[in-house]
């Protein structure tokens, strides 16, 4: 049905209502298939079935070298180390590459590569987007928790918990204070005048981006009308979107509580004592400050410039989200220095600002904080459905509620002292193991990772539009396996990773090349070309350069030659820190890292569940012609002189081993040999360009 053109395709589906349509299998609960017989691993027992059905097998097992790269790689995102190769080629124990894979899941590495395609999901960015593209200081904190969440294994239904509500489950805990982060990374143009429009979009986005990263559907399709294909109305869209009526962006303390208490009252006792000499200032500034800010104040409606002359305790909860995006703009504006006063005056406030340097000591350093979202109170602005999806056409209102197909309630929400628990009531609905949509969406996105490609290739559309599951029977397994464990993530890459499927080799065979083409049996591995962040990790990793330093601040590698000296991106002083791995380099929505770029990584402004991989000219023309990678390339000259000195032979082995994780075949080395001998530049040259070779390889770009 799927190959029927749309139109007509909509006709089928309105005349046969009754029938089961393609895409509602996603929304019925899943079930628990018995595994079919013939191998003793379930992954397996359900592939070779189908496989069989289809006259055809596994390709051969991969080679250990071939098998350790891409496990490697699959799990870290980094090349193994000639050490680790030789010791599991060394080891002939039956268990030898299971040992492999637990010690690779036990590896701080792994939370690192599981986290980026998390944080593509997360639309995650440190800045705002938009003209502006103002940073945002803090945002690093919720990559960390991601980090730190895979690396720890934490139960897949509370990580999701905690990232849609936190701060009502756990207000006190500030280890998860970084969490709501997800809710917070929509795009934002901070300096729009039109608010309400502001927070339409602002709410479309949290929306949007959940639906899309847990549950897998594109829930946006039902903003302006009853979803065409799958079954959720314009009434579930909004509904849905009830539970973020409330949102209200903040800025959560990581400090211990006992820490952040004595911060307090430090604060306290120094405002006390300097409380009347800052009186005394900001009534000299207090003029020159609201000149400034009436001219940013008129940019304004009326409407919504009135709002900020509301006490913040008078204000309905709808007012106090629009006015604390007008005042952040006016109060923003509102700028003063002492150049602007003359005489007396100027004189009497430098002598007051002597008297409060005084105190300097006494003011505590503000403490850390995560960007993260709460409500703006126990009680949330009224949700409309929009007609036509438009913020200025209300219709109904509407309360919080789940989509109707799978459980058609009204949410039931426990408000507390300073949030309307409604988040929380959705993350404990879509975190529920008997939610058909939540372990399916989650396992299918593991396999892409693993597999390149997920069971449901559509890994952010389970629906009639979406691709249907090459194996239903696997996928309900794997999801019933998954909740089972605990949530486990790694258990479920482990089983994956130990499965014959994955450990086949990548060479394919006439037979199954005209049966199945597109791999979709999986009859053999499949090859996967690294993405930018793995590419230049790998670099940097075969160079001996990279700083594996985890966690913190994001870094500011070079630019290219071209880009270089462009706003908001000044490279990182210490080379130490330029050489972090890529999961740590800033994510700036308006100026994204260009290697990152080249090879395909998402922009960040929206969600993004699947990378698609190009092959262009200009991905070419930088690893043959950037001085960012001539400079890994000397990089990893030097570390090969300095780890065989002159002796040809053994910078040849060494650098094949590094790049390619394999010794050079006899032919390799023969004429690899002669290329040193016969370069016309000094040792140190001939081996940079032998080694920016071997960068280019499409054997180094790929993983079999």
């Amino acid at each position: 049905m799927r190959f029927l053109p749309l139109a007509l395709l909509l006709v089928v589906v309105r005349l046969a209502p009754a029938a089961e349509l393609p895409g509602e299998w996603a929304y019925k609960p899943a079930t628990k298939p018995a595994v079919p017989k013939g191998s003793a691993h379930p992954v397996d027992a359900f592939l070779l079935a189908k496989l069989e059905a289809a006259k055809l097998g596994y390709s051969p097992p991969a080679a250990k070298a071939a098998l350790l790269r891409r496990v490697t790689f699959d799990l870290t995102g980094l090349p193994p180390t000639p050490a680790e190769l030789a010791a599991f080629e060394k080891d002939t124990s039956p268990t030898a590459y299971e040992k492999v894979v637990d010690r690779l899941l036990a590896s701080s590495h792994f939370g690192e590569r599981v986290a980026v395609w998390w944080l593509d999901l997360a639309r995650y960015a440190e800045s705002d987007g938009f003209k502006a593209d103002a940073a945002r200081p803090t945002a690093w904190r919720y990559r960390d928790y991601v980090i730190d969440s895979f690396n720890t294994d934490k139960p897949y239904d509370r990580f999701l918990r905690e990232q849609l509500a936190a701060d009502e489950i756990a207000p006190n805990d500030p280890t998860v204070a970084a969490a709501t982060g997800f809710l917070r990374h929509y795009p934002d143009e901070s300096n729009a005048v039109n608010l309400e429009q502001r927070r339409q979009e602002i709410l479309n986005d949290i929306t949007d981006t959940t639906a899309a990263a847990f549950l897998g559907i594109t829930l946006g399709c039902a903003k302006c009308h009853d979803h065409k294909t799958d079954p959720v109305s314009q009434d579930d869209y909004y509904r849905m979107q009830a539970f973020f009526a409330g949102f209200w962006p903040s800025d959560r303390p990581v400090l211990p509580p006992q820490q952040q208490a004595a911060w307090e009252a430090k604060t306290a006792a120094w405002e006390a004592k300097t409380a009347a000499v800052r009186k005394q200032m900001a009534e000299i500034e207090e003029p020159f400050r609201e000149k400034a800010s009436k001219k940013e104040r008129s940019r304004f409606d009326e409407d919504y410039a009135k709002l900020i002359d509301i006490p913040f305790a008078d204000r309905t909860p709808w007012q106090k989200q629009i006015a604390e995006m007008c005042e952040k703009q006016v109060v923003g504006a509102r700028k003063f220095t002492p150049t602007q006063m003359k005489g007396e005056q100027k004189t009497k406030w430098e002598g007051m600002q002597k008297q409060l340097a005084e105190h300097a000591k006494e003011k505590p350093t503000a403490p850390p904080t995560a960007m993260a979202m709460t409500d703006v109170g126990p009680v949330a602005p009224p949700q409309y459905k929009l007609k036509r999806g438009d913020w200025r056409k209300k219709g109904d209102e509407l309360d919080p509620g789940f989509i109707s197909s799978i459980d058609d309630r009204d949410a039931e929400v426990k408000p507390t002292a300073t949030s309307t628990g409604r988040r929380t009531a959705l993350a404990n609905w879509i975190a529920d193991a008997k939610n058909p949509l939540t372990a399916r969406v989650m396992v299918n996105r593991v396999w892409q990772h693993v597999f390149e490609r997920g069971l449901v290739a559509t890994t952010s559309d389970f629906g009639l539009t979406g691709e249907k599951p090459t194996h239903p029977e696997l996928l309900d397994w794997l999801a019933n396996d998954f909740t089972a464990s605990g949530w486990s993530v790694k258990h479920v890459y482990r089983l994956l990773v130990t499965s014959a499927a994955y450990r086949q080799a990548a060479e394919g065979s006439p037979d199954g090349a005209s049966v199945d083409p597109e791999n979709d049996l999986l009859w053999h591995a499949p090859r996967k070309r690294l993405d930018g962040e793995s590419l230049r990790d790998a670099m940097l990793a075969v160079c001996g350069v990279l700083n594996e330093k985890a966690g913190g601040p994001s870094v500011f590698p070079e630019l290219p030659t071209e880009l270089k000296g462009t706003g908001g991106w000044t490279p990182s002083a210490s080379a130490a820190d330029r050489n972090r791995r890529s999961v740590y380099v800033a994510v700036k929505r308006n100026l994204r890292y260009p290697f990152f770029t080249l090879f395909d990584a998402p922009d960040r402004s929206e969600t993004c569940s699947r990378r698609f991989v190009t092959t262009t000219a200009p991905q070419s023309l930088m690893l043959l012609n950037d001085t960012i990678v001539l400079d890994f390339a000397k990089t990893f000259a030097a570390r090969l002189q300095k780890d065989a000195g002159d002796d040809q032979a053994k910078i040849v082995d060494r650098a094949f081993r590094l790049a390619l994780s394999r010794p050079p075949t006899a032919d390799e080395r023969d004429r690899t040999t002669k290329f040193l001998a016969a370069h016309p530049g000094t040792s140190g040259e001939a081996v940079a360009d032998l080694c920016h070779a071997l960068l280019n390889l499409n054997e180094f770009l790929y993983v079999d």
